[in-house]
């Protein structure tokens, strides 16, 4: 575990920003906070007491303050993102103590251990608005689901979103090879497969495939075919946690790991060839889905059937139209050629990828 241990004010170049501020002389104590911080992936500063440096206190992200350090902070100006930290649950001298120091929560170890870890994690990859999530279902096999999400994540990292793309359906066949990628280097489900409470945002991506300017968690060639529900929604949210955009590939079937991405989803769009058959496969899906998720659209593709259209498939199915997915000429080709869909800038796919995105975005900046 790595910390710097101050007990002299330290030189203005500091370290490295961002960690939390530890006020205690406890060694134990010490030793179960820098555990914990290294468990969120920060490196904080440590003092018996305030420090006397100007802004120490004052521009720290948090302050965790020790409860046999609180009598050496009364008096200090009053700030938020101050916890006091203690052992002892009887303790009634510790509440009075937190009002003396303004302090925000008190935390007793070890119950609170899981909670000040997310805490810490908050601070250090810090805490904005969180990416926009959309899954992309097929009505029925062959659908196009696939294609449509691809092409809707190059189109988002090309528009300069933080961009991350998710394949959910471990029997599809794997999304990196869609997009030319299956032999980059890059963690694929399997490894997340023990992910267990929090896991770290900017550690995840970074682990990823990165292929044309996106990154993308897919699936690799062998025998592990499902994620435990906990750990899909531990890597969802850290992946929602970095903001832009989260596309989602998903599977037709809603099992426990489908249904806690659906639970993440700001909102789903629903592939459906405009024909009756497909149609009435797409109702039955919809119906699964909607139980979880409560922005369901529907983006119709052609050739269509007789007396259909776009907004017949919607009336029909009950959902509000995101629009025709257009046919993209030479896709098969640029496939083969390891283009992704949406690849060509100018294509059909792109131009609907340009306007599902302006749309949204929209909505979540007026919302």
């Amino acid at each position: 575990m790595t910390a710097r241990v101050v007990h002299e004010p330290p030189s203005a170049s500091g370290g490295p920003p961002g960690g939390p501020l530890i006020l205690t002389e406890d060694p134990a104590l010490l030793d179960d906070l820098l555990r914990l911080c290294a468990a969120a992936g920060a490196t904080p500063e440590v003092h018996p007491t305030v420090p006397e440096r100007r802004g120490g206190w004052e521009s720290a992200p948090l302050i965790l303050v020790g409860d046999d350090a609180a009598r050496r902070v009364r008096g200090t100006p009053r700030r938020r993102g101050v916890v006091l930290v203690g052992r002892d649950q009887d303790d009634p001298g510790v509440w009075q103590s937190a009002v003396e120091i303004g302090a925000d929560h008190v935390l007793m170890l070890p119950d609170g251990e899981q909670w000040l870890v997310d805490r810490i994690a908050d601070v250090v990859e810090g805490v904005g608005r969180p990416a926009l999530t959309v899954g992309v279902i097929g009505g029925r096999g062959g659908a196009g689901a696939s294609t449509l999400a691809c092409a809707l994540a190059v189109t988002a990292a090309r528009e300069g979103l933080r961009t991350l793309l998710v394949d959910a359906d471990p029997l599809g066949g794997g999304l990196d090879v869609l997009l030319g990628g299956e032999t980059t280097e890059g963690l694929r489900w399997p490894a997340f497969a023990a992910s267990r409470g929090r896991v770290g945002g900017g550690a995840l991506e970074e682990s990823l495939p990165a292929l044309h300017s996106l990154r993308v968690l897919s699936w690799d060639r062998g025998d592990c075919v499902a994620v435990p529900p906990q750990a899909v929604r531990a890597v969802l949210a850290a992946a929602r946690r970095r903001g832009g955009a989260v596309v989602v590939d998903l599977p037709r079937r809603v099992d426990e790991g489908v249904a806690e991405i659906l639970a993440q989803l700001d909102l789903g769009v629903l592939v459906v060839p405009a024909e009756l058959r497909a149609v009435a496969a797409a109702s039955r899906v919809a119906a699964a889905v909607g139980l979880v998720l409560r922005d369901l659209r529907v983006a119709v593709r052609g050739p269509y059937a007789p007396g259909l259209d776009d907004r017949e498939v919607a009336r029909l199915l009950g959902l509000p139209l995101v629009g025709e997915v257009p046919a993209e000429p030479g896709l098969l080709r640029a496939t083969e050629d390891r283009e992704p869909p949406g690849a060509a800038a100018r294509g059909p796919l792109a131009r609907f990828g340009r306007h599902f995105w302006e749309g949204a975005l929209a909505e979540v900046g007026s919302g």
